[in-house]
């Protein structure tokens, strides 16, 4: 890489932690209780608005795997999405009603927020229906793959966002408070992938699945993107680029094997598609804040969301880790 290109990517990686400090004014404390978080607690940083019947079960799901504490920032939810975290003993909660746009889709108050409570900690950053499924997460905790990621040396680890959905009409079956989603939306792609190189940021880009063959057929390239880095080990000079796509410093994005091998990865199944999903789609269309003046949901509301079927012949049924493994779409590289 050339002295220009580290230049220009530092000179980024400033900016973008200079503007989260400036947008860090934005947001609002409602519940702090992370006085008592201890140097080794796994911490997870999320933004959402109103998924007040997505919440018991993502916080239970994380929970059971080893997080310990949970920083939220909610966007003005009208649900009782708030008031129901602001209750949760294990939850810091922040409230803004300023522009998820205009905060680069949330990520400028992740960036502030992991810069002053995460550093040193392994992080998650994940979306209220992203679920992260690692090698031997049937048996093992996370914080079994943390401290051999700490062993490593590695500070980094990829996961791949995989589209879950259900057979036939999305909205068919109620999703009922609680509810594991995979219950129903237990159905994924197990191939019509494609891979390459940003050759800027030096990580993998991931386009594909349902969301490609249903809504971006004529047009692959808007797909959205799939890869992602949701687990760091965080240090204060460090933030992520573009949503949890890519990050500065840019060696974090290497977490692929250069050389034949194939390093440890993991999946984040996404409970997108369950019948919350037309509702969500329609006020996403109206409020415009999304990626690309909300081309993803204005292609949803035309294809009437809730009665949106994303099964097909290919579809296949989930299982476990084992079965992404066997397909591709992760690996335990030489954890065993």
């Amino acid at each position: 890489m050339s002295f220009v290109t580290t230049y220009r990517l530092r000179i980024a990686r400033k900016t973008w932690r200079l503007r989260a400090l400036r947008k860090s004014f934005e947001l609002r404390s409602l519940s702090f209780r992370a006085g008592d978080v201890r140097r080794e607690d796994i911490l997870l940083f999320c933004t959402l608005r109103n998924e007040r019947v997505r919440l018991p079960w993502f916080l239970r799901y994380y929970r059971n795997l080893g997080v310990t504490h949970f920083f939220f920032v909610d966007n003005n939810s009208t649900d009782g999405s708030a008031e129901y975290l602001a209750g949760q003993p294990d939850v810091s909660l922040w409230h803004t009603s300023r522009s998820y746009k205009r905060a680069r889709f949330g990520i400028d108050w992740l960036n502030h927020l992991l810069r002053r409570y995460g550093h040193g900690h392994w992080c998650l950053v994940v979306d209220p229906d992203e679920f992260f499924v690692y090698p031997f997460c049937d048996s093992r905790p996370l914080r079994a793959l943390t401290d051999w990621l700490d062993a490593s040396s590695i500070k980094s680890f990829s996961a791949m966002l995989l589209d879950m959905y259900p057979k036939g009409p999305v909205g068919a079956e109620p999703y009922a408070e609680g509810q594991d989603p995979f219950e129903t939306a237990c159905w994924f792609d197990r191939g019509n992938y494609t891979i390459s190189r940003n050759s800027l940021y030096g990580n993998l880009w991931i386009q594909g699945g349902p969301r490609a063959r249903a809504f971006f057929a004529d047009r692959p390239e808007r797909a959205p993107a799939l890869n992602k880095i949701p687990l760091v080990r965080w240090n204060r000079r460090y933030c992520f680029a573009s949503s949890t796509h890519m990050l500065l410093p840019r060696g974090l994005n290497s977490t692929f094997d250069e050389w034949g091998g194939e390093k440890a990865s993991g999946v984040l199944l996404h409970a997108k598609f369950i019948d919350t999903f037309a509702a969500k789609a329609e006020e996403e269309m109206q409020r415009r804040q999304h990626y690309a003046n909300s081309h993803e949901y204005r292609a949803y509301h035309e294809r009437r969301g809730g009665s949106l079927d994303l099964w097909c012949k290919w579809s296949e049924k989930y299982l476990n880790w084992r079965q992404l493994e066997i397909h591709g779409l992760m690996s335990k590289g030489n954890w065993a």
